[in-house]
């Protein structure tokens, strides 16, 4: 299954990042979420640091455009196959930057991709 990276990873049950970290668990993929402020999600601890994880399918952001910029080598340094802008995270900027180095990008939502088989 393809090991995920969920960026904006959160404790809080009402956030969108929770639910994803719990749907990707419940479909078998390996999670990888990371954070501003620790806790856990679903059993996993977030990272408040930034793990450098190998062999990682796919980030999906849940990280506002405007808070992205400090992300970006991060995110690219880790040359994922793919990014996932869900609602609310989509940024051109971004998009062009792994473009450029051979990463897809998808504007979707996640738990929508989930559900439907399409992750």
């Amino acid at each position: 299954m393809k090991k995920t990276l969920v960026l904006g990873a959160s404790d809080n049950p009402a956030r969108y990042s929770y639910r994803a970290v719990h749907q990707l668990k419940q479909h078998g993929h390996a999670v990888v979420p990371v954070g501003i402020r620790k806790g856990q999600v679903a059993g996993l601890d977030i990272h408040t640091d930034r793990p450098q994880d190998g062999d990682i399918d796919t980030i999906t952001l849940y990280v506002g455009p405007q808070n992205q910029p400090a992300w970006y080598d991060y995110i690219l340094d880790l040359q994922p196959k793919r990014i996932i802008f869900n609602p609310g995270t989509e940024n051109e900027e971004l998009e062009r930057l792994a473009q450029q180095r051979g990463i897809r990008t998808e504007e979707a939502c996640t738990l929508v991709m989930l559900s439907i088989g399409q992750y």
